[in-house]
């Protein structure tokens, strides 16, 4: 039986086979009908937006882009760490970012103190609406902005923090009773324990901390999480883990997105002395915005290159205890890097203000 297939057309490059997976003799077995590169997968799926996706514009940006919903991947840890070769991905940015995840800061400050610059665009966003309503604030660029949160920590603690994001979730989801709950602690606790329990879920979405349900801007979050929950498996000796993804910028975000969540997985099951199992990906709304479409051509003609491995310093037992020396990179050999116009959605007020006025026709 067919698990997942995108539909074939005749453009798709000829050396591109579809990844096709199939559910085997044993119902608990999902194996691949093709010895293809697994990087195919994320290029067929490119293909498939461009080929299948439906017009859809990005209501905060006025942005085209082209979307199919419900789509999944997944790679084999054993058979390499999933940093794409097609284009060079920033690794050095995913993985601070990581540990800063795993810190559960609000703040930008760790990531720009080390000069990793992608969250940025999201504090500076609402530096330049308060400022707009203020003028007293200073007019920086957003490379000043930066360079202030950098060497300021006054300025930092003001304007670097972007809400209840993805790591406060994480280690620190703020409870209605106003205690703080460590979801992930709980769950890595626990599965030493209990490795077979089937609830070990980690949830980025909390609603009462989306920018249209949170009841002030203080209580809500620069962005809705794209990567909205991750669940933890124990088969055998393996740990794996399974994202769900409701929203994929599929050009800029998702070959970010695979390789954090493989890279978490490797920690989890390193700090809970499993080996690495599988890295599944699932998709909601995949999308390829329109003004990455030649981007995402070149990137498609390109054949993939072997996976690189990823190494982690034996002597960590705790997952706090990371930092970015304790990762090595081993032959990663990508092609150029493809730069594409990042795109900021999201923001409490603008779409408090979209809802409020909805409320107001119905």
């Amino acid at each position: 039986m067919i698990y997942y297939k995108p539909r074939s057309d005749s453009s798709m490059v000829e050396h591109q086979p579809f990844k096709l997976w199939v559910l085997g003799s044993s119902p608990s077995r999902i194996t691949m009908t093709t010895a293809q590169h697994p990087e195919y997968q994320y290029l067929n799926l490119l293909q498939d937006i461009l080929d299948n996706g439906t017009w859809k514009i990005s209501h905060s940006t006025g942005v085209k882009l082209k979307s199919v919903f419900g789509r999944q991947i997944r790679f084999d840890l054993s058979q390499g760490f999933p940093l794409l070769t097609t284009k060079k991905v920033f690794s050095r940015g995913i993985i601070h970012e990581l540990i800063w995840f795993l810190s559960g800061s609000p703040n930008i400050k760790y990531l720009v103190d080390n000069d990793v610059h992608i969250w940025d665009d999201w504090a500076y966003k609402n530096y330049k609406i308060q400022r707009s309503k203020d003028p007293k604030i200073p007019n920086l660029t957003i490379e000043q902005f930066a360079g202030r949160i950098k060497t300021d920590n006054k300025f930092a603690k003001k304007w670097g923090d972007i809400g209840p994001v993805y790591g406060v979730q994480w280690r620190n989801w703020p409870a209605q009773d106003g205690t703080r709950i460590d979801q992930l602690g709980w769950a890595l606790e626990k599965i030493k324990k209990y490795p077979m329990k089937k609830h070990y879920i980690i949830s980025a979405w909390n609603a009462g901390c989306i920018y249209e349900m949170a009841p002030n801007a203080n209580r809500s979050m620069a962005i809705a999480p794209c990567h909205t929950m991750f669940h933890i498996n124990i088969t055998g000796d393996k740990l794996s883990l399974q994202l769900y993804q409701r929203s994929a910028d599929m050009f800029l975000g998702v070959p970010f997105n695979i390789a954090s969540y493989a890279l978490l997985t490797l920690m989890l099951a390193h700090v809970t002395g499993y080996k690495p199992g599988d890295f599944v990906h699932t998709f909601g709304d995949a999308h390829i915005y329109e003004n990455h479409f030649n981007q995402v051509k070149e990137q498609i003609a390109r054949k993939p290159r072997p996976f690189p491995t990823m190494k982690l310093n034996p002597k960590v037992k705790n997952i706090d205890a990371f930092t970015y020396t304790d990762f090595t990179l081993k032959n990663y050999d990508p092609y150029p890097p493809i730069k594409g116009e990042i795109t900021v959605v999201g923001g409490f007020k603008e779409d408090k203000a979209i809802s409020q006025k909805a409320k107001r026709k119905t």
